[in-house]
């Protein structure tokens, strides 16, 4: 599937797996939004990307994607600049088990919303011609941890959220394709805030648990969650995909028991 000329939204997108998964659109020939809630490093990951791929083939839109109206806003904007929205990725999410409304705000509700403002700007019920979103989840709903439980269950969230969207949009024919990654650890920022009684409160206590968690199971680098996202966007048989990536075993998926009566 060819993405040039086509037009993405990835929210987080000016670090981490956002910034990789943005070069990687971008290395397709795609135009891309940035929404991200640093200005700084926003302003300096557009510099580079224009350095890169020349001017007008990015945008960066300052966005708290908490903010219903900043999201709605930042959707709008990429259509006015671009004139479409083919792929959105959710991918913004923070770890806050102390400042835990954020947390749920941020991983799960602002994922939520940005599928909803996709489908708007992209589903066949809005006159459109259809598109792609993928939605980032973690390992943390298959492996729950006691050093994050808010953080587990906005990840739980995003997965059965997406596979309900998935089958919602095959059955409406909204003629947009939806998947979620869900990857382990990875060397982002978000990583680090596990040492921090700002971000982890009273499960700060078990920072040293987690860090030998991390080094029994390995850190992924945000480069391979890219390439995933880009297999989930690209093959068009991918839909209501629940994509797992780990040391051990890379990229594959996961499949559920069928229901029974």
């Amino acid at each position: 599937m060819s993405l040039t000329g086509m037009v993405a939204l990835v929210t987080g997108g000016a670090q981490g797996i956002g910034r990789a998964v943005v070069h990687a659109l971008m290395q397709k020939a795609a135009k891309v939004a940035v929404l991200d809630l640093n200005p700084s490093c926003g302003e300096a990951c557009k510099a580079e990307l224009d350095a890169e791929f020349g001017e007008g083939n990015c945008i960066f839109i300052p966005c708290d994607v908490s903010n219903g109206d900043a999201l709605k806003d930042a959707f709008q904007k990429t259509v006015d600049t671009f004139g479409r929205l083919d792929i959105v990725v959710n991918n913004a999410g923070i770890n806050n088990e102390k400042d835990w409304e954020k947390t749920i705000e941020v991983n799960l509700a602002s994922v939520i919303r940005g599928t909803y403002l996709a489908l708007e700007h992209m589903s066949r019920e809005h006159g459109k011609d259809g598109g792609i979103i993928i939605n980032v989840s973690s390992m943390a709903a298959f492996f729950h941890s006691p050093h994050q439980p808010v953080y587990t269950a906005t990840k739980y969230g995003v997965t059965g959220f997406t596979r309900a969207m998935a089958d919602a949009s095959s059955e409406s024919n909204y003629g947009v394709r939806i998947n979620v990654v869900c990857p382990a650890f990875v060397n982002t920022p978000l990583l680090r805030s596990v040492e921090h009684e700002d971000n982890m409160g009273k499960f700060v206590k078990f920072k040293d648990d987690f860090k030998s968690r991390m080094a029994k199971f390995g850190i992924l680098e945000p480069s391979l969650i890219a390439k995933g996202i880009m297999q989930l966007i690209t093959d068009t048989n991918l839909h209501g995909a629940v994509m797992k990536i780990t040391s051990s075993k890379g990229i594959h998926f996961h499949t559920y028991e069928p229901l029974s009566a």
